[in-house]
């Protein structure tokens, strides 16, 4: 049976001090839930991170890491160095590292590998552009993306993959998805996973919601049967609002 998961991306966020404010009024008022909970400190925030939470339910993972072990790869960090502080679960494909730092899915593909080699949980994420949903080929894009860096693995690699769908359209465009939308979408990729892969597989893998998911919003976007928790951005800075969050899975 798959998995209840809301995980916070602080992405460039938080310094050491107001990290461990954040993580304290975390821990201090995290509700009672079945569902996992992550969140994603910067790099160097890390190793105090999980040192903070290791009493708690709350998993420390990191943002994103290179695809090598090691070598001449300046400001990279790889597999064994999130694993030697105590990571075991990377988020890979966001759609910031795509647009800004030129992410290809066989790039992401090498990522995947290497990760999975050092038995680490990937949160991958995927999403379609305004103009792909404008031009109506947002189901083309995801699944390409999908088939892209994900579909030469094994069937039981996806025991290590949890699925966020991002509609790159509507964070921070003034245009909104509704929670139909999502549950659309969700749908699609786990008949396009069931296509691939069979039936067992595609209905345990989690796929998280990644398009502003505020408390106002949470409840209702989280009742959708294909949506199984949320990669929350801004909302997870704010310990209040990243609690009603969790609350409303």
């Amino acid at each position: 049976m798959r998995k209840k998961i809301v995980a916070g991306n602080w992405k460039m966020n938080n310094n050491l001090s107001q990290t461990q404010v954040l993580l304290s009024a975390l821990k201090k008022h995290l509700p009672a839930t079945e569902a996992e909970v992550m969140v994603a400190p910067t790099f160097v925030n890390l190793f105090p991170a999980f040192e903070a939470m290791r009493t708690s339910k709350i998993e420390v993972i990191a943002q994103n890491m290179h695809f090598a072990e090691s070598g001449a790869f300046t400001g990279e960090i790889s597999a064994d160095m999130l694993k030697s502080v105590g990571v075991e679960t990377v988020i890979l494909g966001h759609s910031e590292r795509r647009a800004y730092f030129g992410e290809t899915d066989e790039l992401l593909a090498k990522k995947v590998d290497a990760a999975l080699q050092n038995e680490m949980r990937i949160v991958f994420c995927f999403g379609e552009e305004l103009e792909d949903r404008r031009s109506e080929n947002h189901f083309k894009v995801v699944e390409s993306q999908l088939k892209n860096a994900l579909f030469h693995l094994a069937a039981d690699a996806w025991d290590y993959i949890v699925l966020a769908y991002e509609p790159v359209w509507a964070i921070g465009t003034g245009e909104t998805a509704s929670p139909e939308q999502a549950q659309e979408m969700h749908e699609f990729i786990r008949k396009t996973i069931t296509s691939k892969y069979g039936e067992q597989v595609a209905s345990n893998v989690s796929i998280l919601y990644g398009g502003s998911v505020k408390p106002a919003n949470a409840q209702e976007i989280f009742s959708k049967p294909d949506v199984d928790g949320g990669l929350i951005g801004g909302a997870s800075l704010k310990a209040e609002d990243f609690t009603a969050i969790i609350k409303a899975i």
